[in-house]
């Protein structure tokens, strides 16, 4: 199995002190019959379009031919700050899964956890955009900002470091939402005890 992880810096664990983000804390939780192939291909601040327009290079040279191959989507906040519309941002995120699903490779999304230095409302929004996407597509996608949106140690443990990213509690976090929206069942296998 190889899994590829796109995203902006949240996939790639920015801010926490052990290095694992949410992806390592979730595979660390994820029973495989072989050891999977995970690729963490995660750009700073990148935004839906920059990731449409990068993703199928950095998928197609990982994965195998003839293999079970993933695609896990982590979505940030980055279309808020550069202005994106939500219908580019819709068509942005379209644009990847059907291309995915062209290519036969299954997709799983997380959406965009709360920040405070971005509008509430407008992430709000924003993940909702998201979802709507995937469910007319019937693609797994864990909601992350409404779950989050008012939880006091998500809050507590973004302003405890940079004020923008989580920490080690944080990522915890995002990974039981992960382990618990559907997972397990995306890829076929086993919950881990």
């Amino acid at each position: 199995m190889c899994i590829c992880v796109i995203g902006d810096e949240l996939t790639a664990g920015t801010g926490d002190a052990r290095g694992l983000g949410w992806v390592g804390r979730v595979m660390a939780r994820t029973q495989t019959e072989e050891p999977a192939f995970v690729a963490q291909l995660a750009v700073p601040h990148e935004s839906t379009t920059a990731l449409s327009a990068r993703w199928e290079e950095e998928v197609r040279r990982r994965h195998q031919p003839h293999g079970d191959n993933r695609l896990v989507i982590g979505l940030g906040s980055t279309d808020l700050d550069e202005g994106l519309s939500l219908a580019r941002s819709r068509l942005n995120l379209a644009n990847i899964l059907d291309g995915a699903a062209a290519s036969r490779i299954g997709c799983f999304v997380v959406g965009p956890p709360p920040r405070p230095d971005v509008d509430a409302d407008a992430l709000a929004s924003l993940s909702g955009a998201f979802a709507d996407v995937c469910q007319r597509r019937h693609v797994p996608y864990v909601e992350t900002f409404e779950p989050l949106r008012t939880h006091e140690h998500w809050h507590a443990d973004v302003a405890a470091g940079d004020g923008v990213h989580p920490g080690q509690a944080g990522y915890g976090l995002l990974a039981w939402l992960v382990l618990h929206n559907g997972w397990h069942d995306w890829l076929g296998v086993p919950t881990a005890s």
